[in-house]
C-alpha cells in the first residue's frame, strides 16, 4: 500500500517584500536631504555677507580730554595717637578706683586714690623739723650778732665771730632741707592721686581696689588710648617714594581711608611723615597720616584702606584701560573710521601712566575719536563693525568723576 504523500509548504513570494524596501529607501533618502539642508544652512550663516566681509559687535567709547586725579592705595592700620599705660608712683594701698571701663576721660582728671596717710605724716613730720631747725638757725644768728658787737667793743675774738657765721650758715642749709622734704612729702600725697596724663578712653581695668599697688609694677592700672585725632599706618611701594616726596613738596596731601574692601569712605586726613628707611625684606615704605575722628569712626588696630592724593593731572587725554592692547610690536589700539564710523583700524599708542581703571595716553590718539575698548580678539585692521555704548564706565565719566575727588591746588 503506498504511504501517504505530504502536502507541500507554500513559499513566501518574493513580490511581496517590496514594500519594506520601499520605505527604508524613502527614510534614507529623507535623513540624507535633511542633513544637506541643514549643511547647507551653516554655510551659509558662516559665510561672508553680501559686502564680502564679518560684522562684529563691539563696545566703543570715545577718548576724553580730562583732569585726572593721581592716587595710590596701600593696606594699612589705625593706630591710637597716643598710648599711655597708667602705672602708681608711690606705693600703697588702692583705695578708691574712680573711672569706669571705657570713660572718656581729660588730662588731669582723677582716676584712683592710692592711700595717702604714710605720706601725711611724713609731712608733718617734715614740717615739725622745719619749726625746730628754725628757732636753732634764730638763736645762731642772735649769737653772730653778740660776738660781732663784742668784737666791735674790742673784747671779742675774730675766731669766734668765725664760728658763729659757720654755725649760722649749717643752721640755713638744715633749714633748706626740711623744706625739701616737706615738698616731698606734699609730692607723695599728690601722687597717691592717680590722675589721667592726657585726653582719650580708657581700657580695661588691670587692678582692683584693695591691692597693694608700686611704682615698680609691669601691668600698671589702665591703658589711657587717645584717639581724637587718631593716626593711620599704611605702606606703599618703595617706587611711588619719588613721586609722594615731588607731591609733598606743594603742601600737605590728602589721604582717605576705605573699609578693609575699599568701598566706604570712612574719613579724610592729611600725610603726617614717610618714614626714614625702606623695608628691605618687602621694598615698600611706611607712611603716617593723622585723622580727626571726633565721631570714633577710625579705633586702634582696625584694618583700613588708604588712599594717597598726589595731586591732578590736567588736561590728559583718557581712555579705560581695557581699550589699550599689548602686541609683538608694543601697544595699540583700535580706532573706528571711516564714512559710518563702522570701519576699525590698528593704531600704535603710547601710554604716559595707568591711574586704577584709566589709561592715561601720551601719543597715538586724539581728543574725540572713538576707539574700540573691548572684544578686540576678534578684530583684524579694516573689520567692519557694529558700534556699541560701552555705559557708565566710560572714560570721560570716569575720569570726571576722579578729576571731581581730587585736591585742589596740587599736582604731581
Amino acid at each position: 500500500m503506498a504511504e501517504p504523500v505530504e502536502p507541500m509548504k507554500a513559499r513566501p513570494k518574493r513580490g511581496r517584500r517590496w514594500p519594506f524596501v520601499v520605505v527604508a529607501l524613502i527614510g534614507v533618502l529623507g535623513i540624507g536631504l535633511w542633513v544637506r539642508m541643514k549643511t547647507s544652512a551653516f554655510r551659509a550663516s558662516a559665510a561672508p555677507s553680501s559686502s564680502g566681509e564679518r560684522v562684529v559687535p563691539v563696545p566703543v567709547t570715545t577718548v576724553a580730554k580730562r583732569d585726572l586725579s593721581i592716587v595710590v592705595d596701600g593696606l594699612g592700620s589705625v593706630s591710637a595717637f597716643n598710648t599711655v599705660t597708667v602705672k602708681p608712683q608711690v606705693d600703697g594701698r588702692l583705695d578708691t578706683i574712680v573711672f569706669k571701663e571705657g570713660q572718656t576721660v581729660k588730662k588731669g582728671d582723677l582716676l584712683a586714690q592710692i592711700d595717702a596717710r604714710p605720706y601725711a605724716i611724713q609731712a608733718q613730720l617734715a614740717q615739725a623739723n622745719q619749726a625746730r631747725d628754725q628757732a636753732v638757725l634764730t638763736n645762731a644768728k642772735l649769737i653772730l650778732a653778740r660776738n660781732l658787737k663784742l668784737l666791735g667793743d674790742g673784747v671779742g675774738s675774730q675766731q669766734g665771730v668765725d664760728d658763729a657765721r659757720a654755725e649760722v650758715a649749717k643752721d640755713e642749709a638744715v633749714l633748706l632741707a626740711d623744706r625739701a622734704a616737706i615738698a616731698s612729702a606734699a609730692l607723695q600725697i599728690d601722687f597717691a592721686k592717680i590722675k589721667s596724663p592726657i585726653d582719650g578712653v580708657t581700657g580695661v581695668r588691670l587692678v582692683d581696689v584693695g591691692n597693694v599697688v608700686h611704682q615698680s609694677d609691669q601691668g600698671g592700672i589702665v591703658v589711657i588710648t587717645q584717639i581724637d585725632p587718631i593716626a593711620v599706618l599704611f605702606t606703599l611701594p618703595q617706587d611711588d617714594l619719588p613721586r609722594v616726596s615731588l607731591a609733598m613738596k606743594d603742601g600737605p596731601l590728602r589721604v582717605e581711608a576705605y573699609s578693609r574692601d575699599g568701598t566706604t569712605l570712612i574719613a579724610v586726613g592729611e600725610l603726617a611723615l614717610v618714614d626714614n628707611q625702606i623695608n628691605a625684606a618687602t621694598s615698600t615704605i611706611k607712611l603716617k597720616a593723622i585723622f580727626q575722628n571726633p565721631d570714633r569712626v577710625l579705633w586702634p588696630n582696625q584694618f583700613v584702606k588708604a588712599r594717597l592724593s598726589l595731586g591732578v593731572k590736567k588736561g590728559v587725554l583718557v581712555v579705560p584701560s581695557t581699550v589699550v592692547q599689548r602686541g609683538p610690536q608694543g601697544t595699540y589700539a583700535y580706532v573706528v573710521e571711516g564714512e559710518k564710523s563702522d570701519k576699525v583700524a590698528l593704531r600704535p599708542v603710547e601710554i604716559a601712566f595707568t591711574q586704577g581703571d584709566f589709561t592715561v595716553i601720551a601719543s597715538g590718539l586724539a581728543a574725540g575719536e572713538k576707539v574700540v575698548a573691548d572684544g578686540q580678539s576678534a578684530l583684524k585692521p579694516g573689520a567692519k563693525i557694529v558700534a556699541r555704548p560701552y555705559g557708565s564706565s566710560s572714560a570721560g565719566k570716569g575720569a570726571a568723576s576722579a578729576a571731581s575727588a581730587a585736591p585742589k591746588g596740587s599736582s604731581p
